[in-house]
């Protein structure tokens, strides 16, 4: 069994995102003891930011007449497709950056939309589970709801573009423990931990059948 892994955290030492798909990840891992794993780490080894548009162009160049820049960004969006392609299941962990989702990880969502098209349901019915951790707090009455913009764009890629079964693990709260500002919410905070760590555990669970 095949396992495909992302991150997008920009802080790999104390990415809150990552300790949740580790938990999941354990679970996979436990049932798949001889299992392979693909990774991609876009915090610390970040795609270029400008070769979208240059695979995006590619796409519009016949094959003969492409630049060797464009064949380039064309191989690697076929690349990054056939990675989800070839995955059995996948853990996507992606933090709130700036109310949405981060440069990094949107281009690699559109890398892979250009490697492969845009109706091409690379993880259809596969299990996926994805993992979202969010500084603040975004629930219905708070003063910052409907401001979380990445968590609405990730299912909507990942369950109705590319056909995953998605389970979604969410922990808000994240900076409580560091911004004197948010001290009275630590309580609060350390709960939703928790409770977070539980459900990436049992999404973890849910992927062993792939």
């Amino acid at each position: 069994m095949h396992l495909f892994r992302l991150d997008a955290s920009i802080m790999p030492g104390a990415s809150t995102s990552a300790e949740l798909a580790n938990a999941a990840e354990a679970e996979w891992a436990a049932a798949h003891p001889e299992g392979t794993v693909t990774r991609r780490n876009l915090g610390t080894d970040p795609l270029p930011g400008d070769i979208w548009a240059t695979a995006a162009l590619a796409g519009f160049t016949p094959e003969d007449q492409r630049t060797p820049e464009q064949q380039e960004a064309a191989a690697l969006g076929a690349t990054l497709a056939e990675e989800l392609r070839a995955a059995d299941a996948a853990i996507i962990a992606v933090p709130l950056y700036n109310w949405g989702v981060s440069q990094h990880f949107k281009t690699w969502v559109d890398l892979v939309i250009a490697g492969a098209g845009p109706t091409a349901e690379l993880l259809k019915g596969k299990p996926v589970v994805l993992l979202t951790s969010l500084g603040g707090g975004f629930a219905p009455g708070t003063p910052r709801e409907g401001w979380d913009h990445s968590t609405p764009y990730l299912e909507r890629i990942l369950r109705d573009v590319w056909g995953a079964e998605l389970t979604t693990v969410r922990r808000e709260l994240t900076l409580a423990a560091v911004n004197p500002a948010m001290e009275s919410l630590r309580g609060l905070a350390a709960e939703y931990h928790t409770q977070a760590l539980d459900a990436a555990t049992a999404a973890g669970k849910a992927l062993v059948r792939a």
